[in-house]
């Protein structure tokens, strides 16, 4: 029988995707970049193929071809979390700067209840069904809650430091963490760039990336790696210093206009080899290790500056409509998922359509992809949209 908590605990590391909808192009004319949606569906599908394949059947778990797709194609999808990241990074910093250098000054109550319409919402909802709804839905299907996260740590944006000491038994409350995380960002970033001349931001974002690297140096833990703020501030960091050079280093954005298609094709492949081998070219060597996040971040930045500058792409993800589509709705997408999941896992168990490979493979992972989605359009339709209208309220423009 399969158990309504089912997701390990290992294959909960994901981040949540900044996307700005199709609503808030409108209020932020000017600064949207058209190409950043699919590229954010496609980080939240890596995601996704992380936490899909699950299976109790040892015959299925001992195939090939099941080793293959689960752990070789999609089992470091989880990097998902550090393209995530890194757009955070680079959105939200330059949109500061070009705040600042519109108005001379960030006004920091506005950007915050920006965030906080943006977030907040679907945010203590997801919280809501992770503490209540859950466990009662367990109960009902005659299982045992048996919740560990500590709901303070919740409610408060610090749940990474709870992700760090235990593991929640609602599957929709383990990928919160990565929220609070960009909460943390959030609280702490327009602070710093309002205090500092626009021409010293990368003194701010050098000294980030420091820290973090000297924390990864000395904390030689993989779960503090993976989820304390130290570590992946970093990732954000470096999208930050992206978006500072295309907007204060005219050289910088020359040269990623004019990268040949052979750099660009270089970068991909790089990205590529990472997916495919990342315990291979970095879990070796402790310095390796400490220096991986940075060195992902940066691989992920060429991709978006390309994406967003480059005249000479292999392909622009923009022309690919319906990933532009789906991209607006990755917030929903990324917080929702495991429902999605979990109740595919519910009705093939009860069908008796999980004993085949190809139903793990493919079945599962269609059915519990099309629910996430319904989820997330029923979500952004009726329930987040309200929010985003506000934010015009509190655009940085007049």
């Amino acid at each position: 029988m399969v158990k309504f908590a089912v997701i390990p605990a290992n294959k909960t590391g994901i981040g949540t995707p900044i996307h700005m909808s199709s609503l808030e192009k409108q209020q932020n004319a000017g600064t949207y970049f058209e190409n950043l949606d699919g590229l954010r569906f496609i980080c939240f599908l890596l995601v996704f193929l992380y936490h899909s394949f699950y299976t109790e059947y040892d015959h299925i778990k001992s195939s090939e071809l099941y080793d293959f797709v689960a752990s070789g194609l999609f089992g470091h999808g989880n990097l998902g979390v550090n393209a995530f990241f890194v757009l955070s990074g680079f959105l939200i910093t330059y949109l500061l700067i070009e705040e600042k250098k519109l108005n001379g000054k960030i006004h920091l109550p506005r950007f915050w209840m920006r965030r906080t319409l943006r977030i907040w919402p679907l945010y203590y909802a997801s919280v809501l069904i992770g503490f209540v709804l859950f466990p009662i839905a367990k109960n009902l299907l005659g299982e045992t809650p048996n919740e560990l996260a500590n709901i303070t740590y919740y409610v408060t944006f610090l749940g990474n430091f709870d992700k760090i000491a235990t593991e929640p038994d609602a599957s929709i409350l383990a990928v919160l963490w990565s929220i609070a995380i960009e909460e943390q960002f959030y609280l702490i970033w327009p602070i710093i760039l309002a205090l500092l001349p626009v021409r010293k931001y990368w003194m701010a974002f050098a000294s980030v990336i420091i820290a973090s690297l000297i924390f990864r140096a000395t904390h030689q833990s993989m779960r503090l790696h993976e989820y304390h703020t130290l570590s992946c501030i970093g990732d954000m960091a470096m999208g930050a210093f992206g978006a500072w050079l295309m907007t204060e280093r005219p050289k910088a954005l020359n040269m990623i206009k004019k990268l040949k298609r052979w750099h660009i094709a270089g970068v991909y492949a790089a990205f590529i080899s990472v997916l495919l081998f990342r315990y291979e070219l970095f879990y070796w060597n402790p310095l390796m290790i400490t220096f991986e996040r940075i060195f992902i971040a940066g691989i992920i930045l060429l991709i978006i500056l390309e994406q967003c500058y480059a005249s000479h792409s292999l392909f622009k993800l923009s022309r690919f409509k319906g990933l532009s589509r789906l991209g607006t709705i990755t917030y929903g997408l990324y917080c929702l998922h495991f429902i999605g999941i979990l109740v595919t896992l519910k009705i093939t168990t009860r069908l008796g359509l999980n004993q085949e490979l190809w139903q793990v493979l493919i079945l599962e992972t269609i059915i519990a992809l099309v629910l996430s989605i319904l989820l997330a359009t029923l979500s952004y339709r009726f329930f987040e949209t309200p929010f985003l209208r506000l934010k015009k309220r509190f655009s940085f423009r007049a």
